[in-house]
């Protein structure tokens, strides 16, 4: 329900959606940059239901509480505590294994604030999975919001995150000051 209001505040907006996922890609990791603005956890849940694809994220346990509880596990949101290893990767391969359909939501840059590189978890999952890693994107310039190309990791992190860098380089986020593509790369 609460999504079919985003999708209502989205249009409302006059947000677009652009490209979609290819029709068989029925799993992959979905990468959600630039992460600057909490409006882009409704934007993103916006197109999604536009689409009608279901779609599943990770978010912090402490956001887990009432009332907000009840949002973020209705819309696909899985609680991660962050405070101690969880094996969390090994977790979302599984996911992945177990499920024909998964579009798994990922803020790559692991918060709103600019930071000088990503977090590889998203990296390690797709790969550890053989799944895709698909490149959304929020882009405010252009009120557009949707994914691009479909990216089959190699395993060589430099040549996989150059080619994920240049797609988000002419992406801007709500807060572009927030975003600096040279930090699209992981360790």
């Amino acid at each position: 329900m609460i999504t079919k209001l985003f999708a209502w505040w989205f249009r409302l907006k006059g947000w677009k959606v652009g490209e979609t996922i290819p029709p068989d890609v029925r799993k992959a990791v979905v990468l959600a940059a630039p992460h600057t603005s909490n409006w882009d956890f409704v934007f993103a849940l916006a197109t999604f239901r536009i689409l009608k694809l279901k779609v599943n994220y990770l978010a912090k346990k402490e956001l887990f509480k009432f009332p907000l509880k009840y949002l973020l596990k209705g819309t696909g949101g899985i609680p991660v505590v962050r405070s101690r290893s969880q094996n969390l990767v090994d977790s979302m391969i599984n996911m992945f294994r177990e499920n024909d359909n998964l579009y798994l939501l990922a803020a790559a840059e692991g918060t709103r604030k600019k930071v000088t590189k990503w977090k590889s978890g998203f990296y390690h999952v797709a790969l550890g999975a053989g799944v895709p890693v698909m490149l959304g994107y929020l882009d405010y310039r252009n009120k557009v919001a949707g994914f691009g190309p479909v990216i089959h990791l190699s395993g060589d992190k430099e040549k996989d995150m150059a080619v994920i860098r240049e797609f988000y380089r002419h992406i801007e986020g709500r807060n572009p000051e927030k975003f600096d593509p040279e930090a699209v790369r992981i360790d």
